[in-house]
């Protein structure tokens, strides 16, 4: 028999797939197209990520966006390993038992941070339902290393939702980072097949806590379309979130990691993006980024900055922060 090591290593990523019935990945339209990673600039980030033995979800996710990312020196740094303790059915991050957590890891983040340069860093991670506090703590060190060794960047957190772990979304929230991300991904109906190991109204809880234990953090949530969503469907997505007071919203194409993922239902049109965005701000939102490509991360500090002006020309207008 002859064996195929791009297939033996998808294997090893993501074992509890492999049962899964091979799903076609047809042709993605043109605008999905993006260049192959290059560029001078590309290999200095590639090199900084190595020297300090650090995880990218840029990598480990295979965002599209990575070229023009690490060519402008952004990275998202994913913290607490690269094997996550759940297998979401969209997502290529390896599914299994974890390492113990890096104790020196958060100081590298902030070293690494410093070197580069960067006025805003993304930093998320995989989950770990093995630990008693779901690894709040080590973000918390983490925001505190990067404040230490770099302290005029401005710092995003993108975590899971420490599901079941009592005081985790607190700990994080009173370490004050500047934007706290916490992505649906998808609608209610879908959840138990594409985020199994979550639950929908557990992660709208976390972003809405986030606003309780601090309403001047920025908080942050991401959609997925092309999973089979209805616009209705969506609709009431995004009024939970303003309920929940989430001042930013991503919207971004579902891409297909291998036949054994989802499926893409179907791919949505530039235009059907656009008319969304429009949708989405007409409910609140102080920002909104809704793109075939739009990814959390995609933009992130541009993004920010656009951010604190949005709030700043509605706190001059309501004279009260909005959320």
């Amino acid at each position: 028999m002859t064996y195929n090591p791009d297939l033996l290593d998808k294997a090893k990523r993501h074992p509890e797939k492999q049962k899964n019935v091979d799903q076609p990945m047809g042709k993605k339209p043109d605008w999905i197209r993006v260049r192959a990673p290059q560029g001078l600039a590309y290999g200095e980030t590639h090199a900084i990520v190595k020297q300090f033995k650090l995880t990218t979800v840029c990598e480990e996710a295979g965002c599209p966006n990575i070229g023009e990312c690490w060519n402008k020196k952004h990275a998202t740094f994913m913290i607490m390993g690269e094997i996550c303790t759940r297998a979401c059915a969209f997502c290529n991050v390896a599914t299994g038992k974890p390492d113990a957590l890096d104790k020196m890891e958060p100081l590298r983040i902030g070293v690494a941070v410093e070197k580069m340069g960067l006025k805003h860093v993304v930093i998320t991670s995989v989950d770990r339902d093995d630990l008693a506090d779901g690894g709040a703590d080590h973000f918390v060190k983490t925001i505190e290393a990067i404040r230490f060794k770099s302290p005029e960047t401005t710092i995003e957190i993108l975590t899971p939702d420490f599901k079941k772990k009592l005081g985790a979304v607190d700990n994080v929230a009173q370490s004050k980072p500047d934007v706290f991300n916490h992505n649906l991904e998808t609608i209610p109906r879908l959840y138990p097949k594409i985020r199994p190991g979550a639950r929908y109204y557990t992660s709208l809880r976390v972003l809405e806590r986030v606003k309780e234990v601090d309403p001047e953090i920025y908080t942050k949530s991401g959609l997925m379309v092309g999973l089979g969503e209805t616009l209705d469907e969506i609709g009431q997505v995004l009024d939970d979130m303003r309920a929940a007071g989430v001042d930013f919203l991503t919207v971004g194409q579902y891409l297909q990691p291998t036949p054994k993922h989802a499926p893409v239902e179907r791919f949505w049109d530039p235009e059907e993006f656009v008319a969304l965005e429009k949708v989405a701000r007409a409910k609140g939102f102080l920002m909104v980024a809704a793109s075939p490509l739009t990814r959390s991360s995609h933009h992130a500090g541009e993004d920010f900055e656009k951010l604190r002006l949005a709030r700043a020309n509605a706190v001059q207008k309501s004279g009260k922060i909005s959320g």
